[in-house]
């Protein structure tokens, strides 16, 4: 029994060391395979130099391009159309006959208040000379005062109708004239509401007409926003499909209160130059300049870290939350410093440091979200700026280490501290990668 008892412990002892030969050898593969990520190792960063830049506070909304001047013609005498004589997109001048209505009815009512005229004048001249009679009667004593008066009462009737014709002509002279619908001012027709056979009305809007003194584009903005901009602030506009500019405007004109409905603020952006051509009706992005600063610190957002803590608020009871920013700097090549960042203007990507870095700072671009302060680091191509005779030592090294038994040089690794370790794991995968990659050349050149 007691023989069968050591002969079982004999075996599991065998099994677990195999076990234990096998898990460290399998480690080993395993660590020369990802290039080595165990205790003490260096991450691997880039790193790029801080710059001074301008850097823009800025509004976005969206707008449509419009004309500065949309003229709507109505007509200002109803009856059919006779005549279209413009279309949209016709560039159309001051006074040009765009439409006409019929017109016959018009010709005849001016016909008829000019014989209106005639007869009141006629009339006119009559009782003009009556009452001229009439005062010299009254002046010899030969006619009452009652007399007088009805004679300078009909003088007097006489005279406003005739003064009645004259206008009743000239009201009718002006339908006749608008049987024409003309164009008040020099621009493009952007609609047409009526066509030929149909009854044009005087509440009917016939064309519309844009007036060609410029562009402009109209945003609402929220109040926080809308309380910040003032007129003559710039402005650059892109087409929401495209982020390249097309156009640069200024606010000219401010809404002086908000929509009770909707609660935005309207402002008025007036374009002053264009780089491509712009149609009325497209969907542009405006980007209102609230301030410019120029020789700012700004590095990429990316670059950052953020840390969100939560607290209670003792007043309230509620949970809030906390936000810090802070970014990290190259120390040599092997070293990386936190530093706390006090943030300014963001624009798109890019934010402004008010505190923190300086130009010149090696700031660290990727590979910084694992790292904490005083992490060790390997910058990216660091490599290759060491000096040749380090290079030919450690390949030296790292082939005489190559050179030994699995065992041995299990053996040699065990010796080693874990930095060492790590760093001589890092190396062999070097040389194993180039060495791959040569004889991947040599095989293409064969």
């Amino acid at each position: 029994m007691k023989k069968l008892l050591y002969l079982s412990a004999a075996i599991i002892f065998a099994f677990t060391l195999t076990s234990c030969g096998s898990s460290d050898e399998n480690n080993e593969r395993s660590s020369n395979r990802q290039g080595g990520f165990g205790e003490g190792s260096a991450a691997s960063v880039e790193v790029v130099p801080v710059q001074t830049e301008s850097i823009s506070d800025q509004v976005l909304s969206y707008g449509t391009i419009r004309a500065q001047d949309v003229v709507s013609i109505t007509p200002q005498v109803s009856n059919r159309v006779t005549r279209i004589l413009v279309d949209l997109g016709d560039n159309v001048s001051e006074g040009q006959v765009m439409a006409e209505i019929y017109d016959a009815t018009f010709r005849d009512a001016v016909e008829q208040a000019r014989a209106q005229i005639r007869q009141q004048e006629v009339a006119f001249e009559r009782d003009s000379s009556e009452f001229a009679r009439q005062e010299q009667l009254f002046e010899r004593n030969l006619i009452s005062r009652s007399e007088l008066d009805n004679s300078r009462a009909t003088y007097l009737n006489s005279r406003a109708q005739l003064e009645a014709a004259r206008a009743n002509l000239s009201q009718s002279q002006e339908n006749l004239a608008n049987t024409k619908i003309k164009s008040p001012v020099n621009g493009v027709v952007l609609s047409r509401s009526i066509a030929e056979g149909e009854i044009a009305t005087s509440g009917q809007v016939a064309f519309e007409v844009a007036n060609l003194v410029g562009f402009e584009t109209r945003v609402f903005l929220p109040l926080q926003d809308w309380e910040l901009i003032q007129p003559g602030q710039s402005v650059s506009l892109s087409l929401s499909s495209r982020s390249e500019a097309i156009a640069e405007g200024v606010v000219s004109r401010i809404s002086p209160q908000l929509d009770p409905t909707t609660g935005l603020g309207e402002v008025v952006i007036t374009l002053t130059e264009t780089e491509t051509s712009i149609y009325q009706g497209a969907l542009v992005q405006a980007r209102i300049n609230l301030q410019t600063r120029e020789n700012a610190v700004v590095i990429p957002r990316s670059a950052m870290v953020e840390k969100v803590d939560t607290y209670i608020e003792p007043e309230t009871g509620t949970i809030e939350l906390e936000r810090t920013y802070s970014a990290f700097v190259n120390q040599g090549d092997s070293i990386a410093v936190r530093r706390e960042l006090e943030l300014g203007i963001q624009q798109g990507d890019r934010i402004e440091v008010i505190s923190g870095l300086q130009p010149g700072d090696g700031l660290i671009v990727t590979g910084q979200r694992n790292l904490d302060d005083g992490s060790k680091i390997r910058v990216a191509g660091s490599i290759e700026r060491e000096e040749p005779e380090q290079v030919q030592k450690d390949t030296s090294q790292v082939q005489s280490l190559m050179n030994l038994s699995p065992e041995e040089r299990r053996e040699r690794l065990q010796n080693m501290s874990p930095e060492e370790r790590q760093e001589m794991r890092e190396r062999i995968q070097q040389n194993r990668n180039q060495r791959s990659g040569n004889n991947q050349q040599e095989s293409g050149n064969n």
